[in-house]
């Protein structure tokens, strides 16, 4: 049935508006990703390979150098940030906050310098956040866990201080967590338990104090535990020692004490390298350890383990080094 003409030019009318609106409105939201790119480079001290050259108004900003847009349901808007190893100088703009559709931003090994802005906690469809071998200062903000979609977080090799946010634990989808080569001060926070898809977690070199946390032995995927060179203390949880998916147990150069359970090959099967020269540990080296047969690295040095020295390690054909040395051992008799 035909319409009459005012509800028709009604009708067309409506069409008209709201084109005009969708229009405007995309519109705005791709001036907003350009001017935060300006914003960006503006801020920039140096550029000595002029990797922001194409960062100019002759050239749509999908095309600059670094930056990728998206695709099909949203061409036009930026959802990635690439600017790894360009030797760059100068701080992070807070208006990258504006980037909304970001899920990727890797600006590694260049001198980024200043906080981590905290404004980078309202992407929330971030997933990799890699900002490492750069000079970052201050704290890691503790809003980043508004980014609830994030997977990858490398903060590693930069400047930064105070303790770890405990509000990191709510990061659930998180696989790898990457913070060390800081100055990180304050303890392993018990909520780093909550992280059920980690599978690295990595804080060596930090000033990290205080004891393992048991919960960390929830962390079932885990297969790199790195926590060398801190001021860790106390026993290892013997709930780490049941995680199967481990490669590399890291602990080395810390202040920890006990003994290595008598059956940790068994328990960790596919342990790669074991690390924890430079501590307190005492008791037997575990026979067991010829158990796990992709053992390439062992150093036990610089502890205080007495008894033997097991000959079947002879059995583990990958291992390249077998540090003993700063112990009270002796040669001992195969098992």
């Amino acid at each position: 049935m035909d319409l009459p003409p005012m509800n028709l030019w009604a009708f067309w009318s409506f069409l008209f508006l709201s084109s005009c609106l969708f229009g405007s409105s995309a519109n705005f939201s791709n001036e907003t990703d350009r001017l935060s790119l300006l914003n960006f480079k503006h801020l920039i001290t140096e550029d000595p390979l002029n990797s922001l050259s194409s960062w100019n108004h002759t050239l749509h900003f999908c095309h600059w150098q670094g930056v990728t847009c998206g695709g099909r349901r949203h061409p036009q808007r930026v959802t990635a940030l690439n600017l790894t190893g360009q030797k760059l100088v100068g701080p992070i703009s807070p208006f990258i906050g504006n980037l909304s559709f970001l899920r990727r931003i890797d600006l590694s090994n260049n001198s980024f310098s200043g906080p981590i802005p905290e404004e980078m906690g309202r992407l929330f469809r971030l997933q990799y956040l890699m900002l490492r071998n750069n000079t970052f200062t201050g704290e890691i903000p503790a809003n980043l866990t508004r980014c609830s979609e994030l997977q990858l977080l490398y903060l590693n090799g930069n400047q930064l201080i105070g303790s770890i946010p405990t509000e990191l634990g709510s990061l659930t989808k998180l696989t790898r967590l990457i913070l060390g080569l800081n100055s990180l001060t304050g303890n392993i926070t018990p909520s780093f338990g909550n992280l059920s898809s980690l599978t690295y977690l990595y804080l060596s070199i930090n000033s990290i104090k205080g004891s393992i946390p048991d919960e960390l032995g929830q962390l079932v995927r885990l297969s790199i535990l790195a926590l060398s060179q801190n001021e860790v203390s106390g026993t290892i949880p013997p709930q780490l020692y049941n995680l199967s998916s481990i490669l590399l147990f890291d602990v080395g150069f810390n202040r920890l004490h006990g003994n290595l359970p008598p059956n940790i090959g068994l328990t960790l099967p596919n342990l790669q390298g074991l690390y924890a020269g430079g501590n307190q540990f005492t008791g037997p080296i575990p026979v067991s350890l010829s158990n796990a047969s992709g053992l390439f690295l062992i150093d036990l040095s610089n502890n205080s383990f007495s008894g033997s020295v097991p000959l079947n390690f002879g059995s583990l054909k990958g291992l390249s080094r077998l540090r003993l040395w700063g112990n009270e051992l002796r040669i001992g008799q195969r098992s």
